[in-house]
């Protein structure tokens, strides 16, 4: 490991975000300068370059041992507002890894569409919130990167004006977020008077049974924002709304990226501000309200995808039930520890970054060509697109856990690490057994997908399909990683695995 030092330049720590941010206010200046541009290679280059240049600045950091124990640790910014460590690092990688491949893919999705820089920048302000909250160290600046990520997240959901389920999706979207944002403050006040205090560990530090009552109603509440944010069990019914409204690289980046970005401060704020052994002696058990949500979410997104005729649908109550997984990571965390199941949680969400974004990308490339929206009207498309369709194949595939790809991989440690912490808490059986059971019904829906492309014939004879350079290079290079990605799960796993550790520790 090459040690980078950061000592006299500490603010270069949030490299990434600042990155996303500068490229975004890069696409303002372009959009002042020439107004209502439609120069989609300056903008889409613009933003695809800037997401880049985000990861390749993450990327070094890890190597470069920045936020590591052996290099002096984590990073403090404002006074302990924002702390970069491994587990900031990991997820800025994930959010600047699907703002890439969504750059790629728009440039030939929104061809014929006005507000191409707006678009872009919208995108590169929402990315940027979500760096944030991947470093935010504060209920305070959780709350302002949520915001950040949410409100560009509303525009860009009804940004195809002119189709009335987009803007509607966009208003049923903003109106839910707004009611989640009202029940996250009003759960931040409580804690706040609970404890007096909003940067985590300082509410860890100040935990008092006095209070326990007030506090156990404001972590409730607290609960309830991230599971909007993550669109996990009861608050997902505005998730097929939205992606299935929204332009389909949108539903790809609110599907991947955006519900990393929920996971990490849910991880962030549960291990570090409420810990488990000091919130189940005032009588607060998160860790089995996480179970239960675990269980309800995986299982409700799973049976509500099976049922569905609609792809998109189909795919956004897919990402449901992927929240269920990753919820694994915090329900089975235990007073001895959890370190393995958490950094579990954190490779799944990797790993989901790149198959379920190819797979939303697959629709745009469907919603490109004029195809349908249903099982049927993607019937015999691997005749005239086997690439593209040998890549839907990977996606679907290894988002039902088939091995050898990389959702297989992702999915074993969390059964693993979900059976170890059963030995503490034998109610993750229960856990790890829906685990198994939902992964098993999930193959049913994504092989439905897989043999309409390529075992149906198609319904209508269609005209040759164009091969758009930009949507066959994201979704190409999303299936490339999802299967090569298995080499490399070593130095995955083990800085997921250390990045859990200084959390959890």
């Amino acid at each position: 490991m090459v040690v980078f030092d950061l000592s006299e330049w500490t603010w270069t720590a949030m490299g990434p975000a600042l990155v996303l941010a500068l490229t975004a206010l890069a696409l303002f200046v372009f959009d002042s300068i020439n107004p209502r541009s439609t120069n989609r290679p300056v903008v889409a280059g613009i933003a695809t370059v800037g997401s880049l240049a985000s990861l390749g600045v993450a990327v070094w950091y890890v190597l470069a041992g920045v936020g590591h124990p052996d290099t002096g640790g984590a990073i403090d910014l404002f006074g302990g507002q924002l702390v970069v460590d491994q587990m900031a690092l990991f997820f800025m990688i994930v959010v600047a890894v699907v703002t890439a491949l969504v750059s790629i893919a728009s440039y030939d999705y929104m061809r014929d569409h006005a507000y191409q820089a707006e678009y872009y920048s919208l995108m590169l302000l929402a990315a940027t919130g979500m760096s944030v909250m991947a470093a935010s160290n504060s209920l305070v600046t959780i709350f302002i990167a949520l915001e950040l990520a949410s409100l560009p997240s509303y525009a860009l959901v009804a940004i195809l004006k002119d189709n009335k389920g987009s803007v509607e999706a966009g208003l049923k979207y903003f109106l839910i977020g707004a009611l989640s944002s009202a029940i996250f403050v009003y759960g931040i006040s409580l804690v706040y008077g609970a404890t007096g205090h909003l940067q985590l560990e300082a509410i860890a530090a100040n935990l008092d049974g006095e209070y326990n009552g007030l506090l156990g109603v404001g972590v409730l509440m607290l609960i309830a924002g991230f599971a909007f944010k993550t669109a996990s069990v009861p608050f997902h019914f505005w998730a097929p709304e939205a992606y299935e409204g929204a332009p389909a690289p949108i539903s790809a980046f609110l599907s991947s990226a955006s519900k990393a970005a929920g996971f990490v401060i849910a991880f962030r704020v549960f291990t570090t501000a409420f810990p488990l052994e000091t919130m189940t002696d005032f009588g607060v058990d998160w860790a089995l309200a996480f179970i239960i949500l675990a269980i309800v979410t995986m299982t409700v997104g799973n049976f509500a995808a099976a049922t569905q005729n609609n792809v998109k649908r189909m795919l956004a109550y897919s990402s449901v039930g992927h929240a269920g997984y990753a919820l694994i990571g915090l329900a089975a965390l235990t007073v001895d520890g959890g370190e393995l199941v958490l950094g579990a949680a954190m490779m799944h969400l990797l790993v989901y970054g790149f198959m379920n974004t190819g797979a939303f990308l697959f629709v745009a490339l469907a919603e490109y060509w004029g195809v349908g929206r249903t099982f049927e009207d993607y019937n015999g498309l691997a005749r005239q697109a086997p690439i593209a369709c040998v890549a839907l194949a990977i996606f679907m595939f290894s988002l039902a856990g088939i091995p050898p790809f990389g959702g297989f991989w992702s999915k074993y440690f969390l059964f693993t690490g979900a059976l170890e912490a059963a030995t503490v808490n034998p109610a993750l059986l229960v856990v790890a057994a829906a685990l198994v059971v939902n992964s098993a019904l999930s193959l049913y829906y994504y092989s439905r997908l897989v043999k309409a492309v390529w075992i149906e014939d198609p319904v209508l004879e269609r005209e040759t399909l164009t091969q758009p350079a930009g949507l066959y290079a994201a979704i190409v290079a999303a299936a490339v990683v999802t299967v090569v990605i298995l080499p490399g799960f070593g130095p995955v796993a083990e800085l997921a695995y250390d990045a859990a550790a200084m959390l959890v520790g």
